[in-house]
């Protein structure tokens, strides 16, 4: 399990994400991050883009609910997710 961070308004976490593949997909854990295959190319935010929708349809919340808060130019990301918790990410993850 990746680790999760519990704050005030929701909760923090890594992800890796592997741009321009077959399909948009949970692809298991990659060290401390939740790895996921996006069908965008990582070009002008598009694969930032599909990752806060790809997300946002896997746990249930809104897209403004989700604000990448590192790695913005970087495979690996932080992700910060208000309005949920660690156990609904478990729950997925």
């Amino acid at each position: 399990m990746i680790p999760v961070s519990e704050t005030e308004n929701g909760i923090v976490f890594n992800i890796r994400v592997i741009p321009r593949a077959s399909r948009c997909e949970l692809a298991g854990v990659q060290g401390d991050a939740l790895k996921i295959r996006i069908t965008a190319p990582p070009v002008e935010g598009a694969a930032n883009k599909e990752c806060i929708k790809f997300l946002s349809g896997m746990l249930g919340v809104k897209k403004s609910q989700i604000t990448i808060i590192a790695g913005h130019k970087s495979k690996n990301k932080r992700v910060s997710i208000s309005g949920i918790s660690r156990r609904d990410i478990e729950r997925v993850a």
